[in-house]
């Protein structure tokens, strides 16, 4: 840190992390993308709880801009009345993740939130460079609001999907679906195309997400920097839904979506923030390896319940 002092960690990262390191073999970046497909699969299997009980869990493929779209619906309820449905994009860099790496996540909100979760199973880069993802995620959440019982949409993502939760909120700002969204949820997002953070600097080795990574993530999806589905940072605001935004305190990305927030509030928008402090980019895939975590999970997913709750009142 520039000035001397030591972030806070927290115990059960600290462990994590010590652990991880100390992992003997090649790194995601030096792999083909289907070989770190296959490492962040490993890591679920290993650092994250099973997926736990849920009511419904049912596998569909939709329509996209380039053939299918695979989606998996969860629901704490077996049926249900139309109401607000989150649509959830994942991470992994644009590159790797996928539904299997998100599926505890996405069944426990379904289960705090007691509303449908719809995670999308956008393409992958290299195979599918940008803007393929955007393009995905734009179409299966107008497809969700067109096909799917539903009175307004809630956005959510973590990483690269937290860039996605934002720039498919812009695109919908701009072309409104048939169903409003009421509520978007970024999870550590990434929104800027350069790395000039202070929190990339303090936290690119070592903490889970690093600098090679960023870089090969960026190399593979080949993103153009003045498109607002790279850098939303870059681009307005204004006219945003109600925004939950939440970073964690050992992450490269950080700062930037500190930024991000800033940038909401100066916009007029109704914005909540929150920082999981002590720990690492990834967290909301972590629950086992980093006990913590679970609390984070709820305490974000019990704000969002909230602010759904008072956008539909």
């Amino acid at each position: 840190m520039t000035d001397g002092t030591t972030p806070y960690v927290r115990p059960d990262v600290a462990g994590f992390l010590a652990f991880l390191n100390a992992q003997e073999g090649p790194k995601m970046e030096e792999l083909p993308p289907e070989g770190a497909r296959g490492m962040m699969r490993a890591m679920g299997q290993l650092a994250d709880v099973p997926r736990g009980a849920i009511a419904k869990v049912e596998d569909r493929t939709i329509p996209g801009p380039a053939g299918a779209i695979p989606i998996r619906i969860y629901d704490e309820r077996p049926d249900r009345e139309a109401g607000p449905v989150m649509v959830f994009y994942h991470g992994g860099g644009f590159v790797i993740g996928d539904l299997e790496t998100h599926d505890p996540y996405c069944a426990e909100a379904a289960r705090i939130l007691d509303m449908p979760v719809i995670a999308v199973d956008y393409r992958l880069a290299p195979e599918h460079p940008f803007p393929a993802a955007p393009e995905d995620c734009e179409a299966a959440t107008r497809w969700v609001a067109d096909n799917f019982p539903c009175t307004g949409l809630v956005l959510s993502g973590d990483s690269a999907g937290g860039n996605l939760t934002i720039v498919t909120a812009l695109s919908l700002r701009d072309r409104p679906a048939s169903k409003p969204v009421i509520a978007i949820h970024p999870i550590y997002p990434a929104v800027s195309t350069h790395n000039d953070w202070q929190s990339y600097r303090d936290f690119k080795e070592g903490h889970l997400l690093t600098e090679a990574g960023m870089t090969w993530f960026g190399d593979q999806y080949q993103w153009v920097e003045d498109d607002y589905r790279a850098a939303p940072l870059n681009f307005p605001a204004e006219g945003l839904p109600p925004t939950l935004l939440v970073t964690a305190g050992l992450d490269p990305l950080r700062d930037q979506g500190r930024a991000y927030a800033a940038k909401l509030i100066e916009a007029g928008v109704p914005t909540t923030y929150r920082e999981a402090a002590g720990t690492i980019h990834g967290y909301i895939c972590l629950s086992q390896g980093v006990p913590s975590a679970r609390d984070d999970i709820r305490g974000n997913l019990t704000v969002l319940k909230a602010i759904v709750a008072e956008q539909t009142a």
